[in-house]
């Protein structure tokens, strides 16, 4: 069995690092200053991540270039894959993000918007470069929507079957958002989680919800997913990514230790 993944993520606003809950809004004040991005990521690598997500979640021209400057300095000094995603809409974009030493780049309403934008991704850099990103929301009994623009746009579309289409189109790996557990610490959505990496071919990766040890072994285990992606439990020291793998294989669970 393939070992499982251990992924923080960061989302940065203005250059820093911050957090919130539930998709909340930077231009609202509902986000919460955690530190320096690069920073933050030599403490995740020394602590032995998988990988490193970033998120830009400004993704104005201004801050792009604030971003390419993050991903520079973290790439000259980490020794992990680094992933990100954030206003990439262009595959101009996604090299501008690459050449500053991403390994992959995660795309979102763009590719919403633009469904053809993953086949030329794929395309230019290889499917194992493409990372399209979903956030869903529980609509209805047995039902989940992907919404875009941050989570504030409602798109009609099945998760599921948003997924299916993306790998279709040459997605190498879903990042599966749930937005209503998005921040809370009360657990993943374990059963959409388990819907998506059933139906998918490639690597999914689960976020939004992990408030404790156990919720990232049950996600991984009766979510199936093949990573986990998480922020809060990480950046407020409430344990290392070395306690989450130690734990993960009490449980059984394969990971690189």
């Amino acid at each position: 069995m393939m070992a499982k993944r251990v992924i923080p993520c960061l989302d940065v606003h203005a250059g820093q690092v911050t957090r919130g809950k539930q998709f909340g809004r930077a231009e609202a004040g509902e986000l919460r200053n955690v530190g320096d991005p690069v920073a933050l990521a030599l403490r995740y690598n020394e602590q032995g991540a998988d990988e490193m997500v970033f998120f830009d979640i400004t993704a104005t021209a201004h801050a792009r270039a604030t971003m390419v400057d993050v991903i520079e300095r973290a790439a000259d000094q980490c020794f992990m894959p680094l992933t990100v995603g954030g206003g990439l809409r262009t595959v101009q974009d996604m090299f501008t993000m690459l050449r500053a030493g991403a390994d992959k780049v995660s795309i979102n309403s763009s590719a919403l918007a633009t469904p053809d934008l993953i086949r030329q991704g794929a395309e230019k850099f290889g499917s194992q470069c493409i990372v399209v990103s979903i956030d869903c929301k529980k609509t209805g009994p047995d039902q989940w929507e992907v919404f875009s623009h941050g989570g504030r746009k409602p798109t009609g579309l099945d998760a599921v079957a948003w997924a299916r289409r993306a790998v279709s189109l040459g997605a190498g790996e879903i990042v599966l958002n749930s937005i209503d557990a998005d921040g809370t610490k009360a657990g993943f959505d374990l059963v959409i989680t388990r819907r998506v990496s059933e139906a998918v071919g490639v690597p999914v990766v689960a976020s939004g919800g992990a408030g404790k040890l156990e919720h990232l072994a049950e996600v991984l285990l009766d979510g199936r997913a093949d990573a986990v992606l998480a922020a809060s439990i990480f950046h407020f020291g409430e344990c290392t990514v070395g306690d989450v793998k130690r734990f993960l294989a009490t449980k059984g669970i394969p990971v690189r230790l």
